[in-house]
């Protein structure tokens, strides 16, 4: 049996059964949702850095650093910006509100502020999308088996789905925190010693920028804002939003065990994220030095595992970016099935659902959620392609709804549907008519952004909620 195989084979046992015997401690829904709200800072760095470094900020981003170079940076380093205005503005206040109100999901609060019929709509859009990111994650622990042992890429999106699906479904967002602790010591060790060796393979930071200055045209390649300003307000537009108001990440926020657990936890991930969006620029650049006709750049990063790395650490590292995705999928994994049965089963179908029937119906659908993402998978072109197609619908569809039901009172469930419908239309229009360029400085996300901002606006000025149709978002006592 191959080596490479042997080890992520065994690893892979490992996570299943850290999962299994952590889900003996899920006894309620609210274990298996929201971690019974007992995470503290340390815990929620843990697991928000480990469900933040997946398939796009690894092997995608890599790729792009193959392409771009160290503007490859702005892929994850958009993130962190979200991530860091989560930790600091929106994220205590929804944990306020969570806590309040004992609300599970991201949908939770959209039927706390508006109605269930919000809710109903976001939860149905961001299932669609969420699934495409969850084959994103397939794709990518594919493409690395692909590399370290030659299995098919059917073969490689089963056995990632297996592995998520097992620890998953078995204890929730309880168990999750506990396999991502031990995932981020594997995927932090491999990935930020594979830096320095690849550097070293390569001759050094000064052969690379000598190679990458003698070929004509790419110079910019070396440069932070090489991509130019409007690639750069391209990502800040898909990403930084959508770290700030991701279903899977809010509720992650819900399991804090206070208010400063947030803004300490998910800050120290936002710092972290900051600093690690170098590694993949810098890999990729390795890569694009020493094997510039490789099939594919999403090749670039398991490439530079085997081929630039001593044997010893090329496993470990493969193991890292194994790590990394198995982390990614499984969260994803979890928002897709509490999605469905929180948002949608609970709400509209089975109101009044047992605590034992709602914690079997979301292992049940953890499970139907991985074979329908295995199964899209292994359809779709590419990561960073399937990414895209979550995070703009998520920037696009969800950004203005949530900041603006936090900071107005007096704006309500038609203004949301409004801006919901005019932010998809001005995106898709723009799509269709720029050819995908977007306009000016600005992609056809950022777009529906403003169209949603300024159809949100409209309504508070023009036909905002009457004083009597408002509610608190939160008691008095709390708000302060």
């Amino acid at each position: 049996m191959n080596l490479y195989f042997a080890a992520l084979i065994v690893y892979s046992i490992v996570l299943m059964a850290i999962g299994i015997f952590v889900s003996r401690r899920v006894k309620t829904s609210s274990d298996f949702l929201v971690a019974g709200r007992t995470l503290g800072p340390g815990m929620l760095f843990t697991t928000f850095v480990a469900s933040n470094i997946g398939a796009a900020s690894t092997v995608g981003a890599t790729s792009l650093g193959f392409r771009f170079g160290l503007s490859a940076w702005w892929w994850v380093g958009a993130a962190s910006i979200g991530s860091f205005l989560l930790s600091q503005t929106l994220g205590p206040k929804l944990w306020q509100i969570a806590k309040q109100r004992n609300l599970s999901t991201m949908g939770d609060y959209l039927e706390h502020r508006y109605n269930k019929g919000v809710k109903a709509v976001i939860a149905l859009l961001l299932w669609l999308g969420t699934l495409a990111l969850l084959s994103a994650q397939l794709i990518a622990i594919s493409t690395i088996l692909n590399v370290a042992v030659g299995t098919p890429r059917w073969a490689g999106c089963a056995i990632g789905g297996v592995v998520a699906i097992v620890y998953c479904a078995a204890g929730g967002l309880l168990a999750s925190v506990f396999v991502n602790l031990f995932e981020l010591i594997v995927t932090m060790s491999g990935l930020l010693l594979a830096v320095p060796f690849a550097l070293h393979a390569v001759g050094g930071w000064s052969h690379i920028a000598a190679a990458v200055t003698a070929q004509p045209g790419k110079s910019w390649m070396l440069s932070l804002t090489g991509i130019g300003l409007k690639g750069i307000l391209g990502y800040i537009a898909i990403l930084t939003p959508s770290f700030m108001i991701s279903p899977g990440l809010v509720q992650k926020v819900y399991g804090a065990r206070d208010a400063r657990a947030v803004r300490i936890g998910v800050g120290w991930n936002a710092l972290a994220q900051a600093i690690f969006a170098f590694v993949p620029a810098i890999l990729g650049l390795c890569v694009f030095v020493s094997f510039p006709h490789i099939a594919s750049p999403e090749l670039a990063l398991p490439t530079a595992m085997k081929l630039l790395l001593p044997a010893w650490l090329g496993m470990w590292a493969i193991a890292a970016i194994f790590s990394a995705e198995l982390s990614s999928t499984g969260t994803i994994l979890f928002m897709l099935s509490t999605s469905l049965v929180v948002d949608l089963y609970k709400t509209f179908i089975n109101p009044k659902v047992s605590e034992h029937r709602l914690l079997t119906a979301n292992r049940l659908a953890a499970v139907l959620a991985g074979v329908a993402g295995i199964l899209l998978a292994i359809n779709l072109p590419g990561i960073i392609a399937a990414a895209t197609i979550f995070y703009g619908l998520l920037s696009v569809a969800l950004f203005v709804p949530v900041i603006a039901g936090l900071y107005s009172r007096r704006i309500l469930a038609p203004a949301a549907f409004a801006s919901i419908a005019a932010a998809l239309l001005a995106m898709l229009a723009t799509v269709r008519l720029t050819a995908n360029q977007g306009w000016w400085l600005l992609s056809p996300q950022a777009i529906g952004i403003l169209t949603a901002a300024v159809v949100m606006l409209i309504f508070r000025i023009v036909h905002p909620a009457p004083v009597s149709d408002v509610k608190p978002i939160l008691d008095k006592e709390v708000a302060r």
